[in-house]
């Protein structure tokens, strides 16, 4: 009998050690597939969609770069579109993409159409409700307009990102362009639209406002 206790013992031990591999086995599985990559929406004009430069110089593919591969990245910017043409595509293209983060970068060819920025601001904010609604994230890419505008409409106009900004709880970055506007060495002959050279600051603009909203775990690659 007495020969027979440690036997009974290295047997139980061995069935414990198989259950503890079994169940790490188990708990883990669930925890690597825990979560899909989450699909981030840019909804832009032609700051985003990389005009007058090749495709894959534009800060949103550099963004899709940086991520690699953390995140699945839905370009829907179109050169010259306004927040009302934004307005008019978002719903379908919501619940194609159903998407996890929303950046709303448009606005920028309402203004230098002179548009009344309460009809931008009431575009915008039917974009950021209908974003909220489906529990996606949203971050607005403010910009600005040139001085010969006025400045009462200047003010009226990037007053519009700052108002939206507080009354939904999103966050903002003010100037998509800070640092790049007034450098002409960084802008094309237009005087409006950023170089090939200036996307990566825009990125890096964007960046420290994005970041938040991805969760932990979240590392850029190196470019």
């Amino acid at each position: 009998m007495k020969r027979g206790i440690p036997v009974a013992w290295q047997k139980c031990n061995g069935m414990v050690k198989s259950y503890l591999v079994v169940l790490i086995i188990t708990l883990s599985i669930p925890a690597l597939n825990a979560s899909e990559p989450p699909t981030i929406l840019i909804m832009g004009d032609s700051l985003s969609a990389a005009y007058g430069i090749e495709h894959e110089q534009g800060w949103v593919p550099l963004l899709e770069e940086r991520l690699g591969g953390q995140a699945d990245v839905v370009n829907a910017s179109i050169s010259g579109e306004t927040t009302s043409g934004g307005l008019q595509r978002f719903s379908a293209i919501l619940e194609k993409q159903q998407p996890d983060i929303v950046l709303l970068e448009l606005g920028g060819n309402d203004g230098l159409r002179g548009l009344a920025p309460n009809q931008m601001r009431s575009n915008l904010a039917s974009m950021i409700e209908q974003s909220q609604e489906v529990d996606a994230q949203v971050l607005l890419l403010g910009i600005d307009i040139p001085p010969n505008y006025g400045q009462a409409y200047r003010d009226a106009f990037t007053g519009v990102y700052y108002s939206l900004a507080e009354e939904y709880d999103v966050p903002l970055l003010p100037f998509l362009l800070e640092g790049v506007a007034l450098n002409e060495q960084l802008m094309q002959e237009d005087g409006i639209h950023p170089t090939a050279e200036a996307q990566p600051m825009i990125l890096d603009n964007v960046w420290p406002e994005l970041e938040p909203l991805l969760g932990g775990g979240y590392q850029a690659s190196a470019n």
